[in-house]
C-alpha cells in the first residue's frame, strides 16, 4: 500500500512531485510515461518522483516479516545479546548497501521520534549514517535534541560526509548540538585542550547523559572513510592494523575478540570514552562485505544494545564463530 502526503510546504514543485509519485507508484505508469504524460523530460520526472520520496510524500506499508531475516535477528540476538536487531532483505549488489541500511535507520529514528517522549540522541558520523538521515522523512518535533558523539572537522567540508547532525536538525526541526572539533586532536595535551573550552565540554556533558547513542561502525582498512576524509592519517590507521585493529565504533578500535586496541591515536581521540559508552543504549547501523569482520569485533565487545544490518551481513556473522 502507498499513501501520499504529510501536510508540508505545498509549493508548486512539490504539488507536481506529489502529482509524479502518484502516477509512478499508485498508476503504474514508468518515468518515461510519467514525463510524456506531465510534459517534462525523463530526467525531471526522475528528480520529481526522487524529491517526494525524500520529502516523506511517499509512504510504502509492507504487511508480514521476511522469516530468514527473522530467524537472523533472532540469531544475532541471542548470541550477541541485543535488546533490538533488524535485518533488512538485500536490494542493492553493492559491497556497501547504503540504500537498504538508510531506509531501516531512517525507519528507526522516525519510530524514535513518534514516540512522543522528550529524549537526547547522540549522533556518531559516516556515510551509512548520513544515508539514514537522507531517507528519514520531514518530521517536527520539540520533545527530541540531538547532539554529536564525537568530532566531525575536516580540513575540507565537501570531503565531510558526516555533517549528520546538520542534515538531522534541517529535517526535524529539532534543537543540535554540534561537537566544533576534529576526531583527532593533534596531541594529547591539545585534546586537554580543547576539552577545556566551555562550549565544547558543554557539548560533551550533553553526549554522555544522551539516551541513545546512533552509530556507525568503521573499518580499520586503508579505504575506510576516516582515511578518505582525512580525519586519521594512512600511517596512522596501518598501525591500528599492526596493532590488531579491525572495527571502530565512536573513535574506539577492537581487534577480533572486542578487546580495545591501544594506539598513538587514542589518547587523542576528541570522543566519549569506552567507560562513557560501556552499558549505554547503542544502537548501529551497519552492513556490507567490507564491514564483516569490523562488526564482528564490535559485537564481539559486547557494546552495542542494537544493530541494524542488511541480510547478507547478517548471514556471514551467524555463520562466523563467535570468539570464547
Amino acid at each position: 500500500m502507498v499513501g501520499f502526503g504529510n501536510g508540508l510546504l505545498r509549493d508548486d514543485e512539490t504539488s507536481m512531485a506529489t502529482r509524479a509519485a502518484w502516477l509512478h507508484y499508485a498508476g503504474g505508469l514508468t518515468q518515461s510515461e510519467v514525463a510524456k504524460r506531465l510534459g517534462l523530460t525523463s530526467l525531471k520526472a526522475h528528480r520529481l518522483i526522487t524529491k517526494a520520496n525524500q520529502e516523506g510524500l511517499v509512504k510504502v506499508y509492507i504487511d508480514g516479516e521476511v522469516s530468514e531475516c527473522v530467524e537472523l535477528e533472532d540469531e544475532l540476538s541471542r548470541r550477541y545479546g541485543l535488546d533490538y536487531c533488524e535485518v533488512v532483505p538485500d536490494f542493492d549488489s553493492e559491497d556497501l548497501p547504503l540504500k537498504a541500511l538508510g531506509i531501516a535507520g531512517a525507519q528507526f529514528l522516525k519510530r524514535e521520534i513518534e514516540r512522543g517522549e522528550e529524549a537526547l540522541i547522540g549522533v556518531g558520523h559516516g556515510r551509512t549514517l548520513a544515508a539514514c538521515v537522507e531517507y528519514l522523512p520531514r518530521t517536527s518535533t520539540d520533545k527530541i535534541r540531538f547532539v554529536s558523539l564525537l568530532g566531525g572537522l575536516t580540513r575540507k567540508f565537501s570531503a565531510n560526509p558526516h555533517d549528520v547532525i546538520h542534515r538531522l536538525a534541517e529535517r526535524t526541526g529539532a534543537e543540535a548540538y554540534v561537537m566544533p572539533v576534529p576526531m583527532f586532536a593533534n596531541t594529547a595535551e591539545d585534546r586537554t585542550v580543547l576539552l577545556g573550552q566551555k562550549g565544547i565540554s558543554e557539548v560533551f556533558d550533553l553526549a554522555r547523559s544522551a539516551d541513545l547513542l546512533f552509530a556507525g561502525i568503521g573499518t580499520a582498512e586503508r579505504e575506510a572513510s576516516l582515511v578518505a576524509t582525512g580525519m586519521i592519517e594512512k600511517g596512522e590507521m596501518e598501525e591500528i592494523r599492526r596493532n590488531g585493529g579491525v572495527g571502530e565504533l565512536l573513535g574506539h578500535f577492537f581487534d577480533e575478540a572486542g578487546k580495545a586496541v591501544a594506539t598513538t591515536v587514542s589518547n587523542r581521540a576528541l570522543a566519549l570514552t569506552r567507560e562513557d559508552i560501556a552499558s549505554r543504549r547503542i544502537v548501529a547501523v551497519a552492513g556490507g562485505k567490507i564491514k564483516v569482520r569490523a562488526i564482528k569485533s564490535v559485537l564481539e565487545g559486547r557494546y552495542l544494545k542494537g544493530l541494524i544490518t542488511d541480510e547478507r551481513t547478517a548471514r556471514s556473522l551467524v555463520e562466523e564463530t563467535p570468539v570464547g
